[in-house]
């Protein structure tokens, strides 16, 4: 064989070499997963952070300092469904009493409304549904809601006053890629931020969305009965200076 031909042949294998390299790495990068979100991503709760200056408002046996509000508002209430486990320190909301907003009768402008939640899980039942408020109307007309349900949502939507003296309904549900609400029958915990007009959801360690144009500079903070038995507990509001 000539030299040159030796030469030629010499090249040819180290192409096929350095070809099936990295073909193989590229089969490797395939077969490895994607990296995933780690704890340094997420966020402290707002509380976590720091503990001072939060005021419990978990409401005595009687609910005194709360009140409840149809939905829609000027229908009709139905049988009282919220009581008090004082044993436990925790709210709960049967879900047999219809559609309604259980509000406190104190108003808020900036303010942090912690908040901890589990469905209790029935077997065979789906479609778990409640919320919670910030900046509402006495009449519950303007609301301002974090929907949550079994596994899904985490998002806020409402309606809102503009200037011009109507209001507008929003959603930011396809803002939420991040499905971080837990099952029925685990607890999640929830902070909703409200600052100047901004309007922002924490949700079991990172934010899933703000709402920029909130028309309402102070409301009532509260919490919803759709149909579900949920128990509540570390009702926590911070107001913000």
């Amino acid at each position: 064989m000539s030299n040159s031909l030796s030469f030629r042949c010499a090249r040819w294998l180290k192409l096929i070499r350095f070809t099936g390299a990295i073909s193989g790495l590229l089969l490797l990068a395939v077969a490895l997963p994607l990296p995933q979100a780690t704890a340094a991503d997420e966020t402290s709760s707002a509380l976590q952070a720091d503990p001072t200056g939060w005021t419990d408002i978990m409401p005595p046996a009687e609910l005194s300092g709360w009140y409840r509000v149809p939905v829609p508002p000027g229908g009709h209430l139905g049988r009282a469904q919220w009581h008090v486990d004082t044993a436990r320190n925790i709210l709960i909301c049967d879900g047999d009493g219809g559609h309604d907003m259980l509000l406190t009768e104190k108003e808020y402008g900036d303010v942090i409304f912690h908040f901890e939640f589990c469905y209790t899980k029935i077997e065979g039942k789906t479609g778990y549904n409640s919320g919670a408020y910030v900046r509402n109307s006495q009449d519950g007309a303007i609301w301002h809601q974090a929907q949550f349900g079994d596994a899904k949502d985490g998002f806020l939507f409402g309606e809102t006053p503009t200037a011009d003296g109507k209001k507008k309904f929003f959603s930011l549900q396809k803002q939420v890629t991040d499905m971080r609400v837990k099952p029925a029958g685990e607890w999640n915990t929830f902070e909703v931020t409200a600052r100047g007009p901004k309007l922002t959801l924490w949700v079991n360690g990172a934010v899933t969305c703000q709402f920029d144009e909130c028309g309402l500079a102070k409301g009532h903070v509260g919490l919803e009965a759709e149909g579900y038995r949920i128990e509540f507990r570390n009702l926590k509001v911070k107001e913000l200076r």
